[in-house]
C-alpha cells in the first residue's frame, strides 16, 4: 500500500469519527429541542404544573430565545476554550437542563430549565457544523455537513417515539429524563473526539496540532487570516450601503418569518393537530413524517438549488410550505393528512436554508459570513416569536387560527425573498462554501 493511500485511508476514518461523534451529538440536541412539542399536548390536557396555553407558548419561546444566545455566544467561546471542549459543555448542558425539567415543581423552574437547556442547544450545533467541516475530506465539506443536519431531524423523531411510549403509561417528567441520558455520551465525546485541527492552527499551538496531525496522518490546515474588529464593523456597514439596504431587510424579513415558521410548527404541530380531532398517539406520528420530510429535504434543497437557483428554489418552496400548513386545518382522510404533513416537512424545513443560500450567492466574498450570519441572527427572533403566537392563539381559544397564521408568515417570506430575487443581481460568488449556509440554520 502506497503512503498517500495509507494516508487517505486515516484521514477517511478520522473524519468517520469526527462525524459520527458530532451526529450523536446533534441528535440529542433535536431530541432535547423537539422533546417540548411532543409532550406538550399531554401536559396541557393533564394541566401539568398548571401551565396554560399562553404560558406554555412563552415556555416555547423561552427554549428558543436561549438558542439565540447560544448561538451569538457559541463562536466567541469557541475561540477561546476550542471546539471539543464547547461541544462537551453544551451537550452537558442542555442535559443537565431537562433533568431540572424534570424535576420542576412549577412553571418558573421548569421555564429556566428550558431556557438553559437553549443556550446549550444553540451552542452547539454550530460547533459541530465548524467541526465536521475541519476534518471533512476534501471536496466533500457540504455533503457531510448536510449529512450531520438530518441528525436535528432525526432527534425529532425520536422525540415522538419517547412521547409515545412513556407520557401515557409514566408521565410527561419520563421524556425530560430520557433528554438527561446524553450525560452518558458527554464522557466519551471528551475522550474521543480530537479538537480542530484549525483552532490550534490559529491559537499558535503548532506543536499540539503537529501531534495531532501526525497520529492520525492528516495534513495541517493553512493558518487562518486574521480578522481584526473593525473589519468585521466593516462588513456589516457594507450591508447598508447605498441600496443595499433594501436587499439587506428583505433578507432579514424574509428569515424572521421563516424561522417563526420552522418553530412554530416544531413547538405547536402535535397540540395543533389534537385540537383537529387527532388523538394523541396519531398527533406523534404527525411530528415523526414531519422530521422524515425535513431529513429528505436537507438532502435534496441542495441538488434543487444549484440546478433552478436558490431565490426561485426559497420562493417556491415557502409557497408550498403555506399551503402545506394552510391544508392542516381541513380535515382529510388520514392518509391524505399524513402525506401533507410529510411533504410539508420537506419543503419547511429546507426553504430557510435557501434563503441563506440566496444572502450568500449574491453577497461578495468579503462580507458574505456577515451577510448570512446577520440574516441567520434577526430570523432568531422569528424563531423566539413562533412559539409565544401559538400560545396566544390558543389561550384566546382561537387554536382554529393557528395553522393559519403559520401559512401566512410562509406567505411574508415568499413575498419578501421573491421581490429580493426580482431586485438586481450580483454576480455569483462561484466558491461560495454550502457549509457556510447550514451553519447559520
Amino acid at each position: 500500500m502506497s503512503s498517500s493511500t495509507a494516508l487517505s485511508g486515516r484521514g477517511s476514518r478520522l473524519a468517520a469519527l469526527v462525524v459520527g461523534l458530532c451526529w450523536l451529538a446533534v441528535l440529542f440536541d433535536g431530541l432535547d429541542m423537539f422533546i417540548y412539542g411532543s409532550v406538550l399536548p399531554h401536559m396541557l390536557e393533564q394541566k401539568a404544573l398548571g401551565i396554560t396555553p399562553g404560558q406554555a407558548g412563552d415556555l416555547g419561546s423561552y427554549a428558543t430565545f436561549g438558542m439565540l444566545v447560544g448561538a451569538l455566544t457559541s463562536g466567541t467561546v469557541a475561540d477561546r476554550i476550542g471546539r471539543k471542549k464547547l461541544m462537551v459543555a453544551c451537550v452537558a448542558l442542555f442535559s443537565l437542563a431537562s433533568g431540572l425539567c424534570a424535576v420542576s415543581g412549577s412553571v418558573t423552574v421548569f421555564g429556566l430549565g428550558r431556557t438553559i437547556a437553549g443556550v446549550g442547544l444553540g451552542g452547539l450545533l454550530p460547533t459541530a457544523i465548524s467541526m465536521v467541516t475541519d476534518y471533512a475530506r476534501g471536496g466533500r465539506g457540504a455533503l457531510t455537513v448536510g449529512a450531520l443536519m438530518t441528525a436535528h431531524h432525526a432527534g425529532g423523531t425520536l422525540s415522538a417515539y419517547v412521547a409515545k411510549w412513556l407520557v401515557e403509561p409514566v408521565g410527561w417528567r419520563a421524556a425530560f429524563w430520557v433528554c438527561v441520558t446524553p450525560l452518558l455520551f458527554v464522557p466519551v465525546l471528551a475522550r474521543a473526539m480530537p479538537e480542530s485541527l484549525s483552532f490550534l492552527v490559529a491559537k499558535g499551538r503548532a506543536d499540539e496540532a503537529r501531534a495531532l496531525a501526525a497520529r492520525y496522518e492528516v495534513e495541517l490546515p493553512a493558518a487562518p487570516a486574521r480578522k481584526e474588529g473593525a473589519d468585521r464593523w466593516a462588513a456589516l456597514a457594507g450591508l447598508f450601503r447605498g441600496g443595499e439596504w433594501i436587499q439587506t431587510l428583505l433578507y432579514w424579513l424574509a428569515s424572521f418569518g421563516g424561522l417563526l415558521l420552522v418553530y412554530g410548527v416544531a413547538t405547536w404541530l402535535p397540540t395543533l393537530m389534537r385540537g383537529e380531532g387527532y388523538n394523541l398517539g396519531s398527533a406523534l406520528t404527525f411530528v415523526v413524517l414531519f422530521n422524515l420530510g425535513g431529513i429528505v429535504g436537507m438532502l435534496v434543497a441542495g441538488r434543487a438549488s444549484d440546478r433552478f437557483g436558490a431565490p426561485r428554489v426559497s420562493a417556491i418552496w415557502f409557497a408550498l410550505t403555506a399551503a402545506g400548513v394552510f391544508l392542516l386545518s381541513v380535515h382529510m382522510p388520514p392518509a391524505l393528512t399524513f402525506t401533507v404533513v410529510f411533504l410539508t416537512g420537506v419543503f419547511l424545513n429546507s426553504a430557510q436554508t435557501m434563503i441563506y443560500a440566496t444572502v450568500s450567492i449574491r453577497s461578495n466574498a468579503g462580507n458574505r459570513a456577515t451577510a448570512v450570519g446577520w440574516t441567520s441572527g434577526m430570523g432568531r427572533f422569528g424563531a423566539v416569536f413562533g412559539p409565544w403566537l401559538g400560545g396566544q392563539l390558543l389561550a384566546a381559544d382561537r387554536g382554529d387560527w393557528g395553522f393559519t397564521a403559520f401559512a401566512l408568515a410562509g406567505v411574508s417570506s415568499m413575498v419578501f425573498i421573491g421581490i429580493a430575487a426580482l431586485r438586481t443581481r450580483k454576480d455569483p460568488a462561484r466558491n461560495s462554501p454550502r457549509q457556510d449556509l447550514l451553519a447559520a440554520s
